[in-house]
């Protein structure tokens, strides 16, 4: 307080006695407090933020109402109006806490999380909500979040990510995710036959990325508090954007949702340097068959493939020798198109309709009596023994 001040309280003081340092508005409303705003809010809160929480609801009020209130202040009064309610602490298994990585690109974690983003807009033919599958990948070092909506985790869904987001990005050093079988190979006899790798490990061999699996969900900590983070707020979001198709969605997240997200709340890194490797030319190239689901089948005598039903003719003209009996490479790529590869080199190939039906030759019967004839009990042929003359 300045002198001045302490002159006024003593002279006060003097005259009206202790009452003189205790504060005018005690136990009144502030003079900067308004009640018609804070009923106001409150409304707003009710009908239109419900189900947000007091810091998200402080945003969007300042946002898209105009509303300037702390988000304490607003927990207060949500509190008291019991729009809100706090959610009490539970105790934890212990974990030690990990330090971020130095460097930009150093390590992503990556993880899938299914639910009902689009809420009642998105429903399947029964007038069901639909679960979709939100792919996110966060970076240890920055915080820098990537998403993409898809129907599921599957490889297909996986390759779809990860293609654009080297397109973007480049190579990261290390990707950290969980043991989805994606992802990992969960058979026992995997520890000892390393061929026994996923789809998605081939790929990541290819382009030296180095893939590690976490033991438990705490491990890879940072995108599950993402998901949590994001089916409070993403939701939300969408909503108040009347968004409900995964196109549309993504569109959202690519333009509006993911560079605010970042510019919010991501962190500088410890070290400034960017870890990303640029794709090579021949990886540039070569992208859509790495990012491909690969099998194994063998040439048959008449140069045909049998593959998911369908029959791949080779034609006479290859690019490569081929041989009945060798094993070629299936490739099916993410727009559905499939490669026949052999020795690094695609084979020429058309589908046949269907094979031709080999004509049944009916066998000639020289005899005169019935084939179904069944000989008397008492007939020579069952009274024969063996061994006997």
């Amino acid at each position: 307080m300045s002198s001045r001040q302490i002159r006024r309280i003593k002279a006060s003081v003097r005259k009206t006695g202790s009452e003189a340092v205790v504060h005018k508005l005690k136990g009144r409303i502030s003079n900067n407090s308004s009640r018609l705003v804070r009923s106001k809010t409150i409304d707003l809160v009710k009908t239109k933020y419900s189900d947000f929480g007091p810091t998200l609801a402080s945003e969007k009020l300042l946002e898209i109402e105009g509303i300037v209130v702390n988000p304490e202040t607003l927990r207060l009064w949500m509190i008291k109006t019991e729009v809100w309610k706090s959610k009490k602490r539970r105790r934890h298994k212990y974990f030690s806490f990990r330090e971020r990585k130095d460097y930009f690109g150093e390590m992503l974690q990556f993880d899938g999380s299914y639910h009902k983003w689009f809420e009642d807009r998105l429903i399947d033919s029964d007038g069901y909500p639909i679960e979709v599958c939100l792919l996110a990948s966060i970076d240890d070092a920055t915080g820098i979040i990537n998403l993409k909506f898809d129907m599921n985790e599957s490889v297909f869904a996986v390759f779809r990510f990860w293609k654009s987001y080297l397109k973007e990005f480049g190579k990261p050093i290390s990707i950290y995710l969980d043991k989805y079988s994606t992802y990992k190979v969960n058979f026992k006899s995997a520890v000892d036959n390393l061929e026994l790798l996923t789809q998605f490990q081939k790929a990541l061999n290819i382009l030296d990325i180095k893939m590690i699996s976490a033991n438990t969900p705490q491990a890879k900590g940072r995108v599950e508090r993402l998901f949590q983070t994001l089916q409070d707020r993403l939701v939300k979001e969408l909503r108040l954007n009347d968004i409900n198709t995964i196109e549309s969605g993504n569109t959202f997240l690519k333009d509006i949702f993911v560079p605010a997200f970042n510019n919010k709340f991501s962190v500088k890194p410890d070290k400034p340097e960017n870890l990303h490797r640029k794709l090579t030319r021949v990886e540039m190239l070569n992208l859509r068959s790495i990012f491909s689901v690969k099998s194994i089948r063998i040439v048959h005598n008449d140069f045909t493939i049998k593959f998911k039903g369908k029959l791949f003719q080779l034609e006479k003209t290859q690019p490569v020798t081929i041989y009945q009996g060798q094993e070629v490479q299936i490739e099916e790529h993410l727009n559905n198109k499939v490669k026949i590869k052999h020795k690094d080199k695609y084979l020429n190939y058309f589908i046949l309709k269907s094979k031709p039906i080999k004509q049944k030759i009916n066998p000639l019967i020289l005899t005169t009596h019935k084939t179904n004839h069944i000989p008397s009990k008492n007939h020579p042929w069952r009274n024969f023994k063996f061994g006997k003359l």
